[in-house]
């Protein structure tokens, strides 16, 4: 069905009162809901094509992502998770010196489990690391880890070790940090340690002069060091402010990644336009358009880092591409929503939304009409 948008706010209001009420939704009901978000999918992927069409040079690698620039600058980490074995998590620290809207655990940061005294998460199993030679000698190595999980500058030194068995047995390896705890001798000894990348999330300092700061310094200790951060209207706004001194700091990429949205920070976006992708992820519609914009502007000016546009659909690939390589069946992957049921509340102000038409609408069957059963 392709639901027009009239039919489609009808409808979601009042699903959004019957879930109010903790009634389920009836076989037919959810064929109309499903119909209604494939509709926003549409309308915010036209939205999103018509500003990939104001970069000339835009690059696909192989219909999993698509970036802007020199291919020798794609982050190696980025490889490893879209054609390598995936991205394997190593965690580690569950706190966090700041609190963004935008991290997936907002509001819940002071609750997140710990691993444990001196182990750590790798795979969902816990490991001490004199453990580390024997998983790498039982199991098959990952093309690349990434240590995630809250800020791992909170206790930088106890990653040392670590990254060192992860260089000697050859595995890439990059790390996030908000940057605002790196120092000299921190990120020297990281280079040190075997680090190959780190990527930077300056959305959650709104662009600070320190981070920046350390960006260039770790760029004279570690290989590759970039940006990685969702991309939002403050982040668009303070990033082109000073996007000739983040460019100078000498990074080699910066991933924009589209901002999708949990039960935790939701609250902080509320009103916006969303759609989902996939019947996954929960996004803006501004987020991937924004990347788009500022990759306008980096073609023109002629940025000299990749700019990668780490959407949705990237998302959608990696997990693909990991359960492949783990041996799933044909067309599993982990993808899925972050809402145990459809925030149809939440998806109104799109439907109310004049600038985000479908792109085809027909009138509803007759059985959709009124009087659902």
């Amino acid at each position: 069905m392709k639901v027009s948008k009239a039919d489609a706010l009808r409808w979601f209001t009042f699903f959004a009162e019957l879930q109010e009420t903790g009634e389920e939704l009836t076989v037919r009901q959810q064929e109309l809901a499903l119909a209604v978000l494939r509709q926003l999918e549409l309308a915010a992927e036209a939205r999103h094509k018509a500003a990939a069409a104001r970069v000339a040079g835009l690059k696909s690698m192989r219909g999993r992502t698509w970036y802007l620039g020199d291919p020798e600058r794609f982050p190696k980490g980025c490889v490893s998770c879209l054609f390598g074995s995936g991205l394997s998590a190593v965690r580690k620290t569950n706190r966090c010196n700041l609190h963004c809207p935008f991290c997936y655990d907002y509001g819940c940061l002071d609750e997140q489990p710990p691993v444990g005294e001196d182990m750590w998460e790798i795979g969902g199993t816990r490991f001490a690391p004199e453990d580390l030679p024997l998983l790498m000698d039982i199991q098959k190595k990952p093309t690349g880890v990434a240590y995630v999980y809250l800020e791992p500058f909170m206790e930088i030194e106890k990653y040392l070790p670590v990254i060192r068995a992860f260089r000697e047995a050859g595995v890439y390896q990059h790390m996030y940090t908000n940057g605002t705890l790196a120092t000299p001798e921190n990120l020297r000894a990281l280079g040190e340690a075997g680090l190959d990348e780190l990527r930077f999330n300056l959305g959650a300092t709104r662009c600070s002069d320190q981070v920046i700061a350390a960006m260039a310094e770790a760029k004279k200790h570690i290989p590759t060091v970039g940006v990685e951060t969702p991309m939002t209207p403050e982040l668009y706004r303070h990033f082109y402010e000073k996007r000739d001194r983040i460019i100078q700091s000498g990074i080699d990429f910066i991933n924009f990644a589209e901002l999708h949205l949990n039960a935790n920070n939701i609250d902080n976006y509320w009103g916006e336009s969303f759609y989902v992708a996939r019947q996954g992820y929960l996004s803006p519609v501004w987020s991937r358009e924004l990347t788009y914009q500022m990759m306008a502007v980096a073609e023109q000016e002629k940025w000299p880092v990749l700019v990668h546009d780490c959407s949705n659909h990237t998302k959608f690939a990696r997990d693909l591409n990991l359960r492949a390589h783990e041996g799933g069946w044909f067309g599993s992957s982990s993808w899925g929503a972050e809402f145990d049921q459809i925030p149809y509340a939440a998806l109104i102000p799109a439907l109310e939304d004049e600038e985000l038409p479908f792109v085809e609408e027909e009138e509803l069957p007759a059985e959709f009409l009124d009087g659902l059963i």
